[in-house]
């Protein structure tokens, strides 16, 4: 099997600074491409920033400062942000790299080769703000502003000579391809929305911009910018070097294996970025997975509503692998979620102090206590023992499988459960009563060290700087961690060293709120 894995986040606006909606993005996609490489698999990891268009052209205005010079700053600020979050992304992506810019301009010569792309005049509403186009059905009236129904954005009327992409040709090949390939658009709710939306009827798009000049010039005339939306979506495919097709990152990594957006920007990338690559005969990615929003009391977080949450700020306050968990744990995976300080605290206390961190403190504080420091070598495994071992191995496929699904909830789930009955076993069988019986409290002792080492490697795609902590208990490295070791179950070495470690979480006292 070619164990090859290329995920990326939605390639984020930079108009201002970063917010926890890209946080959770980010750190969703961390998850995935670690538990991948605890798997055996090469991954790609991509993320990055959008920087042309018109709202980063007037953002730059009002700053009075060149817009390659406000993206410079903005960007950087989305770079920091993935070191922050302790991301493992491979690259990192701008659309005024010249990399990009040649990848995006070959792709538009590729479609006008194919007669996909005309030139017209455009009339119709337009969101600065969502950089997006609206037909008349999709806008309404809030007290004398037209705004789009589904983002709330103010849009404007814009009439000018504009290149146009053939979308409706594309209307019945996409459908056909929604059907033979039913996994390409996740949740089932959002591929329902996608295939409801084209249903109805594709117009052209309008796909190039006169009015304002940040932008990739359209080849042959330099009085267009290619629409920002082409421009940005081809990031996937720039940043493996397209179009050398030939070359080692486009061979290894294409067709993308997830793309991981908000559902807020599900039609450009379920319906726009395919209908693309349909058109310019390249191959489409496996997946696209529309995840919820981060909301700041009902309403999904933007700069505009003034209820930006800042994921900086939390992590100083309570630490990036408790904000990790959180956000995993909390936020059901495909829809939309709440920050609440409350459980925030609550997963702190119960889940990571209480049932994690207790439980690997007790048991290697115990065997260096009562194993002179190791792994105890004389043991004699009984039923119960090898049932609670044996679970991690006997999952493992349906472990695999579900998150080939995304389906985080069953994975966190069966972690918390893993820590229940782990902490349930080392309490039920009372080793500190067994001193009299030194084969059984080197059997227990014995056990549950190895269930903490698997339940730690479980662990490691959310919450990898704890893990990375606990392990020293074992005298193990993160690249010690992976699933082979689960899969084969293999034990801990008799004999070996087992450390004293350091508080990995530090309980939050409620009562000082």
């Amino acid at each position: 099997m070619d164990k090859k894995f290329y995920i990326t986040t939605p390639i984020y606006y930079p108009s201002a600074k970063p917010h926890m909606g890209h946080a959770y993005s980010s750190i969703i996609a961390d998850f995935f491409a670690r538990f991948k490489r605890m798997d055996g698999f090469e991954v790609q990891f991509l993320t990055g920033t959008d920087e042309h268009g018109l709202k980063i052209q007037r953002s730059a205005e009002k700053q009075n400062i060149d817009p390659l010079e406000f993206c410079n700053q903005i960007s950087q600020t989305f770079r920091d942000l993935s070191q922050t979050l302790n991301l493992t992304n491979t690259d990192f992506i701008r659309t005024t790299e010249e990399r990009h810019k040649k990848t995006v301009q070959y792709l538009w010569k590729e479609l006008e080769k194919n007669d996909d792309i005309y030139l017209s005049k455009y009339s119709g509403w337009y969101s600065v703000s969502d950089e997006a186009f609206y037909n008349k059905d999709e806008i309404e009236d809030i007290d004398g502003v037209k705004k789009s129904i589904s983002s709330k954005s103010p849009v404007e009327w814009i009439e000018e000579e504009s290149y146009f992409f053939r979308l409706s040709k594309w209307e019945k090949p996409l459908l056909d391809y929604y059907e033979s390939h039913p996994n390409f658009i996740a949740p089932e709710s959002r591929k329902n929305e996608v295939i409801s939306f084209v249903k109805s009827g594709l117009n052209d798009l309008s796909v190039s911009r006169k009015s304002f000049s940040w932008g990739i010039k359209v080849p042959n005339n330099k009085d267009h910018v290619i629409y920002v939306w082409l421009d940005a979506l081809t990031n996937y495919i720039s940043a493996l070097n397209y179009p050398d097709t030939n070359n080692k990152l486009f061979k290894n990594f294409w067709p993308a294996s997830m793309h991981l957006i908000g559902k807020d920007i599900l039609r450009f990338h379920a319906v726009y970025w395919p209908a693309f690559l349909l058109a310019a005969k390249i191959e489409l990615p496996l997946r696209v997975y529309g995840h919820g929003w981060i909301l700041s009391g009902d309403e999904k977080m933007s700069k505009s509503k003034g209820n930006i949450l800042d994921p900086i700020e939390i992590i100083n306050e309570y630490g990036l692998d408790p904000l990790r968990y959180y956000l995993i744990k909390e936020v059901s995976f495909g829809n939309d979620g709440n920050i609440s300080q409350e459980r925030l605290e609550d997963c702190i206390n119960s889940d990571l102090a209480n049932n994690f961190g207790n439980l690997c403190q007790r048991v290697s504080a115990f065997a260096i206590k009562n194993c002179n420091s190791e792994v105890p070598n004389d043991i004699k495994f009984e039923k119960e023992d090898l049932i609670i071992l044996d679970r991690y191995k006997n999952n493992l496929t349906n472990i695999r499988d579900k998150i080939d699904n995304q389906d985080i909830n069953f994975y966190i789930d069966f972690i918390i459960n893993s820590l229940f009955e782990a902490n349930k076993y080392f309490n039920d069988q009372e080793p500190w009563k067994k001193k009299e019986d030194p084969i059984r409290l080197n059997t227990i002792v014995y056990t549950t060290l190895e269930i903490v080492r698997k339940i730690s490697f479980l662990l490691y795609p959310i919450i990898p700087e704890s893990v990375a902590k606990a392990l020293k208990i074992f005298e193990l490295k993160e690249n010690d961690v992976n699933f082979s070791s689960i899969e084969n179950n293999e034990y801990l070495l008799k004999g070996s060293k087992i450390n004293k470690i350091d508080i990995l979480f530090k309980k939050i006292d409620k009562n000082n709120d």
